[in-house]
């Protein structure tokens, strides 16, 4: 059976939390955090969170976009 491509969410801060928003039926909520990098995925669900334009443009700036 072939699978769809992961769900990707814009967000605007490095560090997120992710339950495989299902409700009863996602997982068990874990915070996550990029790093470095500008996208860290969910080791549960494949959900890929991504830093928005702005956010990536002010981590460039040397302006805090942590947490």
């Amino acid at each position: 059976m072939a699978t769809g491509p992961p769900e990707i969410v814009v967000v605007n801060r490095t560090r997120v939390a992710c339950d495989g928003s299902g409700g009863a039926l996602g997982h068990p909520k874990v915070y996550l955090e990029m790093g470095e990098q500008d996208f860290v995925e969910c080791g549960y669900c494949d959900r890929r969170f991504a830093l928005s334009a702005e956010a990536r443009a002010a981590r460039a700036r040397g302006e805090a976009v942590d947490h």
